[in-house]
């Protein structure tokens, strides 16, 4: 049995903890076997509460062509106290670092920093739960993070989001080991860094160490047809709203091209990725293409590997106090480690 075979091998363990979980060994691991009472609280709750996104196509593109200009959530002022707050404004957009607070910036040699994209399909500013998500990686980690305030579509144009997301990174690289650099985000802010990952492969430049994915967006055309099983538990996120939302992001471009889909990336192009971890919830839409995704990487020789959470939401580790956005946490030290 090969590696690849073995995601369809796992088996029960019990830690020192008494807790259950389901081991899996190769390409995807299933951390638990049912989500902790605070994971189903929240989930219940979040159930409850007008969705983000309307449910259907047509709802979504008239609640886009009505709205203001959206604003980013304002990052909270307790975090001037609690952080060493770093602003800087790079191809007309602010980017905002957070570095722990020990007397400087903890940006020297042998230090990890996170350049992280926030998730929001394209279209929607900065949530006030990413900057909460973003403090706890500071915090539980002890490294920087930077976050670019990226512009939205249909306001802006994708090209634009993509040429703050290489100043970002260009910045970041001029002054800090491009090894120690890694590239993170959730939902479309995960496709946003792995797309700036594929980029930065087929330049040639220098490279990030790491490239850490929260619920990832990987397929904007949504082709697959197992995520119509997964949608009716998702809470969230709807097939027929997130292709329109592709879409809109992608203009005259093809939604299902690998110019707008990292999952029709080329081996080749796959290959020059640097080591990855997939983090995604089993009730959310997009488990199906990270499955498929992440055995793609390890048969063109990445190191890669999925962790999936049972009963878990979209992007549920920013749900920071819940048992399972701690042991996401955990993990991702664990790769910045390795």
């Amino acid at each position: 049995m090969t590696a690849l075979d073995s995601v369809a091998l796992s088996f029960t363990l019990r830690g020192r903890n008494g807790r259950e979980r389901i081991m899996t060994v190769g390409t995807i691991e299933v951390r638990s076997s049912k989500p902790s009472l605070l994971m189903r609280g929240v989930t219940w709750l979040m159930s409850k509460r007008t969705p983000v996104f309307p449910p259907d196509a047509d709802g979504y593109r008239a609640q886009i062509a009505a709205r203001d200009l959206p604003e980013d959530a304002p990052m909270p002022s307790k975090f001037e106290d609690k952080f060493i707050v770093e602003r800087r404004t790079l191809a007309g957009h602010e980017v905002v670092t957070l570095h722990p607070k020990s007397g400087q910036p903890k940006s020297g040699p042998g230090q990890w920093h996170m350049l992280y994209f926030h998730g929001g399909g394209f279209v929607l500013p900065m949530f006030k739960e990413h900057w909460p998500l973003a403090a706890a990686m500071v915090e539980r980690l002890g490294i920087s993070v930077s976050l670019p305030m990226y512009p939205v579509v249909p306001e802006a144009e994708a090209a634009e989001q993509d040429a703050l997301a290489d100043a970002a990174y260009a910045e970041l690289a001029a002054r800090h080991d491009p090894s120690r650099i890694v590239l993170a985000g959730d939902s479309a802010g995960g496709h946003m860094a792995l797309m700036l990952a594929l980029r930065l492969g087929r330049e040639g430049g220098p490279k990030p160490g790491r490239l850490a994915l929260f619920a990832p967006w990987l397929d904007l055309a949504m082709r697959d047809p197992a995520i119509s099983a997964v949608e009716e538990r998702d809470i969230m996120l709807r097939v027929d709203t997130l292709r329109a939302c592709g879409a809109m992001f992608a203009g005259e471009r093809d939604p299902a091209g690998s110019e707008c889909s990292p999952l029709s990336a080329s081996d080749e192009e796959l290959a020059n990725l640097p080591p990855t971890r997939i983090w995604t919830g089993r009730d959310d839409l997009f488990i199906v293409d990270s499955r498929t995704f992440a055995k793609r990487l390890r048969e063109a020789g990445v190191d890669a590997k999925l962790y999936e959470y049972e009963g878990a939401p979209h992007v549920f580790m920013a749900i920071v106090p819940t048992r399972e956005a701690k042991d996401t946490f955990a993990l991702l030290g664990r790769f910045l480690n390795e």
